[in-house]
């Protein structure tokens, strides 16, 4: 059996998405595992290499994952004709330009979201990477765990007959940092440094669309800061400048061109009355599902209740008892692993990557035309992006 080992370079591991998700749970999942066997029996091992501005922390991190090599010089990895792949989870203020040297460099590269502040340096990382020809990858988790697997596989199915409506409810709640320390960081509530809901999620909603239903037409948005004053890690007061709130509407268009209404509430103020953190509900002719990160729900029109109105008598019907669960049908692993290991798979086959940079500048578009709907108070089309 041939062996071939990769180097990544893993820039923000310190942080949490970095640490857990792509760290902890992926990288090294797949070092232990022997790596990723390809169809032609060659295996793929992993090597990383942490890369992060504190050197405290990353010596730290290295020690306690038994990780080699480690540094804080990020272009001196860049540089290191060893490293295969760039990995960036920092900052999205400093990602363009990381993502910009690491082609330039002749790497691969794969990427949290967004890509980059604005989508004319979204637009100019693709076309970089056509000129570059390395492979890219953005990171679309959703579209790999389980209850969105699901949710798939219904659409692929034809389970909806034709499908009318999605909506989606994603958030809770986030401490404000004065008397019980927030769950998230401060710069995520600080506009000047990257943070906001929009940005930061409408990258994601714009996935989740294309890969269930269909690409999207037109944005609807408003957004907002519900809470206009947070407290940082160190306990100091500061202004929330971004927005901590953002109420979209899209128009998604299915393969078959009928036009399906979607609706996402994502907000940190409010509290969670559902069965997960994130749910996508869809409703068609013949059916209706529902979706979290790992379960699904369905139910056909043949087992659809007939309720009726009436204000003046109690609820009886047991409404959550009528959905069954959808089956996996399959082992399904961590998605941010599984996404880990197809990208392994293109770089050494040297083809693209499904989610690649034009994807996540598609994301970065409909943040701008969100927060453009919410300043404009008007609906927006969404137009193609040429390279």
């Amino acid at each position: 059996m041939t062996t071939r080992t990769l180097r990544i370079a893993m820039n923000g591991v310190t942080g949490r998405m970095g640490y857990r998700q792509h760290l902890v749970r992926s990288i090294l999942p797949i070092r232990e595992q022997g790596g990723v066997t390809l169809a032609d029996g060659t295996r793929i091992q992993v090597e990383p290499v942490l890369i992060g501005r504190n050197e405290e922390k990353i010596r730290e991190l290295a020690a306690k994952h038994d990780v080699e090599h480690w540094t804080t010089d990020l272009d001196a990895a860049i540089a290191d004709d060893s490293i295969d792949i760039v990995f960036d989870a920092s900052m999205t203020s400093l990602r363009a330009a990381t993502l910009s040297k690491a082609m330039k460099a002749g790497k691969h590269v794969y990427t949290e979201k967004p890509t980059a502040e604005t989508l004319d340096e979204a637009i100019a990382l693709a076309r970089l990477r056509e000129e570059t020809g390395v492979t890219a990858g953005v990171v679309h988790d959703k579209l790999y765990l389980p209850g969105l697997v699901k949710l798939r596989r219904l659409v692929d199915e034809g389970f909806f007959g034709r499908i009318l409506s999605l909506r989606g409810e994603f958030g809770y709640w986030v401490f404000e940092g004065e008397t019980q320390a927030a769950q998230r960081p401060s710069w995520n509530y600080r506009k000047e440094d990257g943070g906001g809901m929009t940005t930061d999620m409408f990258c994601h909603w714009n996935y989740v669309l294309e890969g269930i239903l269909g690409p999207v037409r037109t944005v609807t948005a408003r957004t907002i800061t519900h809470i206009p004053t947070r407290w940082d890690e160190s306990g100091k007061e500061y202004d929330a400048t971004a927005d901590d709130a953002a109420y979209g509407i899209f128009d998604v268009e299915t393969p078959g061109g009928d036009p399906v209404v979607a609706q996402i509430n994502s907000s940190w103020a409010v509290r969670v009355y559902r069965d997960e953190l994130v749910e996508f509900q869809i409703d068609g002719t013949h059916g209706s599902a529902v979706a979290g990160l790992r379960k699904c729900v369905a139910q056909q029109r043949a087992h659809t209740p007939k309720p009726v109105w009436n204000p003046d008598l109690p609820v009886t019907e047991p409404f959550r008892d009528q959905w069954l669960e959808v089956p996996a049908n399959a082992d399904l692993d961590n998605g941010f692993k599984l996404q880990w290991e197809e990208f392994l798979r293109d770089v050494v086959a040297g083809r693209p990557h499904r989610f690649d940079l034009l994807s996540a500048a598609r994301g970065v578009q409909l943040a701008e035309l969100g927060l453009q709907s919410s300043a404009e108070g008007r609906r927006l089309d969404v137009p193609e992006i040429a390279l």
